[in-house]
C-alpha cells in the first residue's frame, strides 16, 4: 500500500467480528444492487450504477475480525476518460481493537490523487465508510445505493454533482 492510496478510519463501539459481519454485508451499506457473495476467498460479486459505474469484486483474503480483501476486475466507470481505473486495484479493510472499540481502516488500494477518478470516489467512499458502514455497525442500518436512485441523486448525496457534470439541484 502507498501513503497516497485514498483511507478513512472510523472507530466504532462493536466487537470485531461485529464489525466485519458488517462490513461484509455490503447490501446493508454500499448498495442493495450487489450481485453474489463477498465475506469468504473466492466469493465474488458484482457492483453496479446503470450507465455509471460497474465492478466485479473478488475476495482474496479473508480473516474475520481482522482484514478483508476484495480484488477489482472488470471496471468501468463512465465519467472519466480511463474508464477500467479501478481495474486491478484492491479494496482492504483492516480491523484492530483497541479497548472495547474496534477501529476499520478502509483503504483503496490503487486509488491515488493522481487518478481522474480520485475526487469522486474518495468523496463517495468516505461517505460510505464514514457513514453508512459506520450507522449499519453502530445503530444496525446503513445508507446504501438503493434500486431507482438515479446517478444524479447518488451523485448528490455524495456532494459530486458538478464533478459529474451534473446540475447542482440533481
Amino acid at each position: 500500500m502507498s501513503t497516497s492510496d485514498f483511507t478513512a478510519t472510523i472507530t466504532v463501539a462493536a466487537t470485531p467480528e461485529a464489525a466485519f459481519a458488517a462490513i461484509t454485508d455490503v447490501r446493508g451499506w454500499w448498495s442493495e444492487t450487489i450481485v453474489g457473495s463477498t465475506g469468504t476467498v473466492g466469493d465474488s460479486y458484482f457492483f453496479e450504477v446503470p450507465d455509471a459505474h460497474r465492478c466485479t469484486m473478488t475476495t482474496t483474503e479473508s480473516i474475520p475480525g481482522k482484514r478483508l480483501v476484495w480484488h477489482v476486475t472488470d471496471a468501468y466507470l463512465s465519467f472519466v476518460a480511463d474508464t477500467a481505473e479501478w481495474e486491478g486495484t484492491d479494496v482492504v479493510f483492516d480491523l484492530t481493537e483497541h479497548d472495547d472499540r474496534t477501529e476499520i481502516r478502509f483503504t483503496h488500494v490503487g486509488l491515488r490523487p493522481s487518478g481522474e477518478c480520485y475526487e469522486v470516489c474518495s468523496n463517495a467512499w468516505g461517505s460510505y465508510v464514514r457513514s453508512s458502514l459506520f450507522d449499519l455497525i453502530t445503530t444496525g442500518t446503513g445508507d446504501p445505493f438503493r434500486r431507482g436512485t438515479t446517478l444524479a441523486m447518488e451523485a448528490s448525496k455524495h456532494g459530486n454533482t458538478e464533478l459529474l457534470g451534473l446540475p447542482e439541484s440533481a
